[in-house]
């Protein structure tokens, strides 16, 4: 079920797996693996490719003198670039060095003019791996940016160098990493390679668990979003109901000049589902919505959120009458979700957290509540810094479902879902399309949508992400993104996903 594992767990792993093999054996699968994927990304034949190795001086250098050993045998014109710090080095990897100086490979000096002058075929980064806790500087720097600026497939060993593996952080605060087209990571997947500045890093991740048996790894805490996770609640829909056998959504926004925002919402659900869809504004409300006159807009004062599930903030502003109507929202027993204006309104106000937190604990409220801040509205519930927050996003997700004890969707890329429980996720859908105004509102309101269709909150949140950066992938392929693609052309591409999938996956009605 796609777990991921921390660097500390990897550690753990490749200790227990180590004590059960011969000295260097996990280095030389990890070498082998590595010249596997790297025989993979040659263009053609093996004999006439120009491949460069980094090896750095601990032991992800020695997987990188493995891997370069291989593939010189295998017949590539290999050079490898030995970063060597004068410090003592593993027994493994002073083996892996005597391999490698033993193959027809070549080794250079560190020259970045004379590198940049060869047409390289690929590029394999074993710099540094998953224990890097200082910033690139100097040589090293300027070696990861002369890298970066070749036109050719760049293969990382276990992460790229100078990205953290727990968090997708660029290791300092103006640090650099490699940027890689394909990462090869050994032993299981690291969170860091699917979120922040891991989905631009790491390219695309293949795992070499190295054929350690399944009783070295422990359960983990941390999973890649998977249609698994929630496909037992797609259904089909018997011919035998009506409007409100699929629930009821109230959208609660609407401030002047916002109204804009609870209208996406609201049309998301409608289009994915719900049976009924009240667009409730905190200033006047229009008559209708012309585009889709289904939806019920209505007056927010005096609204009764018990009769609906309610997603709160899409453009509620932040007057006075907001504060009041988002209290009477979290004071209800609905399913509730809880974005935009309302998670600022939260962060300025103890008195509503107070009654965020009283909601946790009744009964009929009770694990029925997501919130979906992006960094800034998640720093400011925290009362961190944005910068903060980012550097390490699966703890931020973590420390605020459980200060809340709600489900957070964490936006961004690699959107991070948490649990109070402290059950982390990290989805995998989505592209740079959805960096545009309006597609939180379409998330909310989806979300909003599957709860009001009696989805668990947790269930939901992981479908509603999921389905949501599935929409803008797919139009992406078609060419309408990711430049320019709008927050109400993205509802309709998320109905047919839905759809599609619940025919592929839905269980019986």
């Amino acid at each position: 079920m796609n777990p991921l594992y921390t660097v500390a767990e990897i550690r753990l792993i490749e200790h227990t797996a180590a004590q059960r093999l011969p000295p260097g054996a996990l280095m030389q699968r990890a070498g082998q693996a590595g010249a596997n994927a790297a025989l993979d990304l040659l263009p053609f034949s093996t004999s006439r490719a120009r491949v460069l190795v980094l090896a750095g001086p601990g032991n992800n250098g020695g997987d990188a003198l493995e891997a370069a050993a291989h593939l010189a045998y295998a017949g590539a014109q290999v050079t490898i670039l030995h970063i060597d710090s004068g410090a003592p080095s593993s027994p493994e990897r002073g083996h892996a060095l005597q391999r490698a100086r033993s193959s027809a490979a070549v080794f250079a000096e560190l020259n970045l003019e004379a590198i940049a002058g060869i047409e390289w075929n690929l590029v394999v980064d074993g710099l540094f791996g998953i224990g890097l806790k200082r910033p690139l500087e100097g040589q090293l720097r300027e070696l990861v940016e002369a890298v970066n600026a070749m036109p050719c497939s760049r293969l990382a060993l276990d992460v790229p160098s100078g990205l953290d593996a727990d968090t997708g952080a660029i290791v300092g605060v103006d640090g650099v990493a490699v940027h890689a087209t394909h990462t090869v990571t050994f032993i299981g997947d690291k969170p860091g390679l699917h979120t922040c500045d891991g989905r631009d890093h790491a390219g695309l991740v293949q795992i070499a668990r190295l054929d350690i048996e399944s009783a070295a790894f422990q359960p983990s805490r941390q999973h890649l979003n998977d249609v698994k996770f929630f496909a037992r609640h797609l259904r089909g829909r018997r011919h035998n109901t009506h409007k409100g056998s699929y629930g009821s959504v109230a959208v609660l926004g609407g401030a002047s000049g916002m109204a804009g925002a609870p209208i996406l919402a609201a049309r998301a659900a409608l289009l994915t589902g719900a049976g009924r869809v009240y667009a409730c504004f905190a200033d006047q409300a229009p008559a209708y919505d012309s585009a889709y006159p289904e939806l019920m807009c209505r007056q927010a004062a005096g609204f009764d959120f018990d009769a609906a599930t309610v997603v709160a903030g899409p453009g509620l502003g932040a007057e006075r009458r907001a504060h009041e109507l988002l209290a009477q929202a979290i004071g209800s027993a609905s399913p509730l979700v809880l974005d935009a204006d309302a998670l600022n309104l939260l962060a300025a106000d103890p008195p509503l957290q107070a009654a965020l937190a009283e909601r946790a604990s009744a009964a009929a409220a009770a694990g029925r509540t997501v919130l979906t801040p992006h960094p800034l509205e998640a720093a400011r519930m925290l009362g961190i810094s944005v910068s903060e927050v980012q550097a390490d996003r699966p703890a931020a997700a973590r420390t605020l479902a459980a200060r809340t004890r709600a489900v957070v969707v964490l936006k961004g890329s690699g959107t991070v879902l948490a649990e109070p429980q402290g059950h982390v996720v990290i989805n995998t859908t989505g592209n740079p399309s959805l960096a545009t105004a309006g597609t939180g509102d379409v998330l909310a309101g989806l979300c909003g949508s599957l709860l009001a269709q009696g989805w668990p909150a947790w269930e939901a949140a992981l479908a509603a992400v999921w389905l949501h950066g599935m929409a803008a992938d797919v139009m992406v392929t078609e060419g309408m993104g990711p430049i320019g693609l709008t927050a109400g052309e993205l509802i309709p591409a998320i109905r047919t996903a839905l759809n599609r999938m619940v025919q592929h996956h839905g269980r019986g009605i």
